[in-house]
């Protein structure tokens, strides 16, 4: 089945014992067992509930993997990753993250006596020079946040197994509609499900994806033993959200190629960061790894400085000022006081966040309002 037809059919069978085109949200916490000691495939929910599996099952056929594992925030996702390593392994992890993952890697793993580096993943021979004897994961964003870098997955999938470590990929900003990382030799797939999966401002949650059984055996004893599960109602609302992804994400896209073409046509504007326009450095990359899109997400820095980013952001009417994306709504955020404000200054600087860097979140409005839109912040926010 095409990729749109499984989003709406695969782990989302009619009810068997209602007929119910959509099967119902168990809320249950356990369950009944037959007897003593003879298990059911359901025990206790944090263990395993029948509308998390659904919502499993689908992301799973949709991202090629064996098997999923939906979590409690993107965050619990990726802590649940980091939780395979042991004091003493080291993470290489790309230079363009979201600020999320560097609080984690640098101000809470460290405790642990994990040890990460920084490197920028868009150049292959530079990132390879900082894998050591004891790195055990290799992670990167394509495309990255804020900045929009490309990474090649395949050769850092490839750089990573010579070296004997895993490469995980937070796809969160491409979504399976237009990468496929497990595809491309990813060995763990990782999404904020708060963003496009469900895709209306309204549900949290996260998840890992897969393409090795005995790595997801591993995932799903290390997820029941924390304890940090997505519940019965997100999961409901992820499954509902997946149904229509691929065409929101198409869309979105489309409106968010506009928009930076508008932008980088813009004498007001410094630089604008999307993969899609042609003179962007990884535009041949993400052609060859991005199925016919660029993705919904785009940053640009206009002239000046902090304080210009600030007043821009703040006049919009359409775009809202909240961190996120991935939903209907348009966002707009300035990195360096808002997603990406755990970074000290000089690092955030160091790789590559400027002060007056904006992150558009593209949402479903039409392009000619939103255009609009920027154009009157921009007006508005000039020379002070």
């Amino acid at each position: 089945m095409q990729f749109r037809t499984r989003a709406i059919h695969e782990g989302n069978e009619h009810d068997p014992h209602t007929g119910a085109v959509v099967r119902p949200i168990h809320l249950s916490t356990t369950y009944v067992q037959p007897g003593a000691g003879q298990w059911r495939e359901f025990d206790y929910s944090r263990s395993g509930n029948p509308t998390r599996k659904a919502f499993e099952t689908t992301l799973a056929s949709l991202e090629s993997g064996v098997g999923a594992l939906a979590f409690a925030s993107g965050m619990a996702a990726i802590h649940g990753a980091m939780m395979l390593l042991s004091s003493g392994d080291h993470i290489l992890a790309g230079a363009d993250i979201y600020g999320g993952t560097y609080r984690l890697l640098h101000k809470v793993l460290d405790r642990a006596g994990i040890e990460v580096t920084l490197a920028p993943s868009t150049d292959l021979d530079a990132f390879e020079e900082a894998i050591r004897p004891r790195t055990r994961l290799v992670w990167i964003e394509s495309p990255g946040n804020p900045g929009m870098s490309i990474t090649d997955i395949r050769a850092c999938a490839e750089m990573a197994h010579e070296h004997g470590a895993l490469l995980g990929v937070d796809n969160t900003f491409a979504t399976p509609v237009l990468t496929r990382p497990l595809e491309l030799g990813a060995d763990i797939v990782m999404h904020s499900a708060t963003k496009f999966l469900g895709g209306h401002s309204d549900v949290m949650g996260g998840s890992l994806v897969v393409r090795d059984k005995a790595l997801y055996d591993r995932l799903y004893f290390l997820q029941n033993a924390t304890g940090a599960i997505l519940a019965p109602l997100e999961s409901f609302l992820c499954s509902r959200g997946i149904k229509t992804l691929e065409l929101r994400v198409r869309e979105q896209s489309k409106t968010a190629a506009q928009l930076a073409e508008f932008l980088d046509a813009d004498p007001r504007v410094a630089r604008v960061n999307y993969p899609g326009l042609p003179d962007h450095p990884g535009h041949e990359i993400a052609r060859g790894q991005m199925d016919g899109a660029f993705g919904a997400v785009l940053s640009f820095e206009v002239a000046g400085d902090f304080e210009a980013a600030r007043r821009t952001v703040e006049r919009t009417r359409l775009f809202q000022l909240a961190v996120s994306l991935g939903a209907v709504e348009s966002l707009i955020e300035q990195p360096a006081s808002m997603s990406h404000a755990s970074y000290d200054r000089d690092v955030r600087l160091a790789h590559g966040i400027p002060d007056g860097l904006i992150r558009l979140a593209v949402g479903l409005e039409a392009f000619e309002d939103l255009r609009d839109d920027l154009d009157q912040a921009m007006a508005a926010a000039g020379p002070q």
